[in-house]
């Protein structure tokens, strides 16, 4: 992240740390609920799936879900309000600050507000009896590029919308469909061929695969395929962002 991008980014870490609490709740609420709700309500009448308690089979990708949402409605609803109400994206390219540096610093800041919505469930885990191996650490890169990937989709979003409405679009047609067909809630290889075949098209699935990985330290093997889709997906979101964003901004 270039100098200028960062003095973005802490302009919004500033702006948030006065309405923290209300911002985390918000974000969090949601996977809570399906923790609570999924894990200790319907997990009692499910039998355990490869040696995991549904509650220990669902918490890892619920983990995964609150950095999607938080990411996503940071760069949409957020970064909207920036751009059109606020007029902050205006101010900023009054100065040295080039849309490239502002798009970074916007997909950052979303990626970071997604991976403190992510860490924050890790480290409740425990208290819901579910006990994350030390191979958990690795994963927190992974959920930062997760962060990444949902910030810069919804900065997309962001540069296209004509008004607030639009992110009903994003939210009902995208990020839920994501949230409940990724295999947090469901084992994916137990599908038939085709479904398996469009759920692993979805970028979801495969942080929702390392998150369960990583959690319970199975590294034998097929996390190198599932990492590198992570890593595309998020260069490749980004770049689109910043093309977009340059065409809505410049004119």
């Amino acid at each position: 992240m270039t100098p200028r991008a960062s003095m973005v980014w802490m302009r919004n870490a500033r702006v948030w740390m006065r309405h923290v609490t209300a911002s985390l709740i918000g974000n969090l609420g949601q996977p809570f609920l399906f923790l609570l709700a999924m894990g200790y309500g319907l997990g009692g009448h499910i039998p355990p799936i490869k040696g995991l308690t549904y509650l220990q089979f669902i918490a890892p990708g619920l983990v995964t879900s609150a950095v999607m949402y938080s990411a996503a409605f940071e760069a949409t609803y957020g970064s909207y309000t920036r751009l059109t109400t606020q007029h902050t994206f205006e101010a900023i390219l009054m100065t040295p600050v080039s849309v490239g540096d502002l798009t970074i610093g916007e997909v950052v800041w979303g990626a970071t507000k997604g991976l403190v919505s992510g860490l924050i469930m890790l480290m409740v885990m425990p208290f819901f009896g579910v006990w994350p191996s030390p191979w958990a650490l690795a994963l927190i890169p992974i959920l930062f590029l997760e962060g990444v990937f949902f910030s810069a989709l919804g900065l997309i979003t962001t540069a296209v919308a004509d008004n607030y409405d639009f992110f009903n679009y994003f939210t009902s047609l995208l990020i839920t469909p994501l949230f409940l067909f990724s295999g947090i809630f469901f084992p994916v290889d137990s599908l038939n061929p085709v479904t398996r075949a469009v759920v692993l098209s979805l970028p979801l699935t495969h942080v929702v695969t390392l998150s369960r990985k990583l959690c319970y330290g199975d590294i034998t093997d097929g996390w190198v395929p599932s990492l590198l889709i992570v890593v595309v997906s998020s260069v490749i979101t980004t770049w689109i962002s910043a093309v977009l964003l340059r065409r809505r901004l410049i004119k």
